[in-house]
């Protein structure tokens, strides 16, 4: 007979107050202005990559709208380098362009078996989140193209005849299912990339953990994520040069709203203070 598998142990989840929120974006202005330019330069690069995309596809509006959308759901990776930012800070350490560098390219040092599931837990994640932001790009643009009344090319046709259609139900369908979509998203990913790369927790735990921290705090987690809709939503407004600042101070906001809401003493950190990694190539 086989032996049973015991499932995984979660992290105790904090219930939080409705505001706290608010909390986590006044201390990642703090991070930002001590970080100083590297943390901007997340943004920008994020900005340039949206400029590529609105250039490439500024005249197919139905690719248009999934391509962004879809770029914000892997944002949480992309943030990783400004959650090793902020822990470094919170450790006082040195928050400089060595730990981005040690994020992006030294990351499989922390491991000593390289064929287990959690030297691949990131990757893995990226990998998901991806694959769910392709999703949404073919269903917007099935949507856009397919139920349109007429061709979509400019956001002010999208404007004009999704949006401020008289008769038509489109653009309703398209939030519905963007939200069916956004929704699991945002609840399998709101703590899990931070705790990916600050404890040693498999992907099922990082993601059971994500929902955890939603169920217990609903009302929060919601005014959460209708924070960052708003600011991104504004840095996409501002001609995406908002972005800029919006994304370190949604990326460094997502590492104290981690911080906030998970109780790690039970989890071995995956690079204690003081440990230098293991040396050793990339694999």
């Amino acid at each position: 007979m086989s032996t049973p598998r015991t499932p995984p142990s979660l992290p105790a989840v904090r219930t939080i107050g409705l505001m706290l929120p608010l909390s986590w974006l006044v201390l990642a202005w703090r991070d930002m202005a001590r970080s100083g330019w590297i943390s901007f330069a997340h943004g920008l690069a994020l900005a340039l990559a949206g400029a590529a995309i609105v250039a490439i596809a500024h005249q197919r509006f139905w690719l248009l709208a999934g391509a962004l959308s879809g770029f914000l759901v892997v944002a949480p990776v992309l943030a990783t380098s400004l959650y090793a930012l902020s822990r470094a800070l919170e450790r006082g350490e040195k928050a400089d362009l060595s730990v981005v560098l040690k994020t992006w390219l030294n990351w499989q040092n922390n491991h000593f078996n390289k064929w287990g599931n959690d030297y691949w837990c990131m990757v893995q994640f990226g990998a998901l989140l991806a694959l769910a932001a392709t999703g949404w790009v073919l269903t917007s643009a099935a949507l856009i193209t397919l139920l349109a009344p007429v061709p979509i090319h400019t956001p002010l046709d999208f404007v004009h005849h999704v949006i401020l259609a008289k008769n038509g139900w489109l653009f309703e369908l398209w939030l519905m299912m963007g939200g069916i979509i956004a929704a699991p998203m945002f609840a399998s990913s709101v703590v899990a990339m931070p705790l990916l790369l600050d404890r040693r927790v498999t992907l099922m735990q990082a993601i059971l953990t994500s929902w955890q921290t939603v169920l217990f705090n609903p009302v929060p987690m919601a005014f959460w994520a209708a924070l960052i809709m708003l600011f991104t939503l504004l840095g996409l407004g501002a001609l995406l040069i908002g972005l800029v600042l919006v994304i370190p101070m949604l990326g460094h906001g997502s590492w104290h709203a981690y911080r906030a809401l998970v109780d790690t003493s039970t989890l071995e950190e995956r690079e204690p203070v003081g440990v230098k990694p293991l040396s050793g190539g990339a694999v």
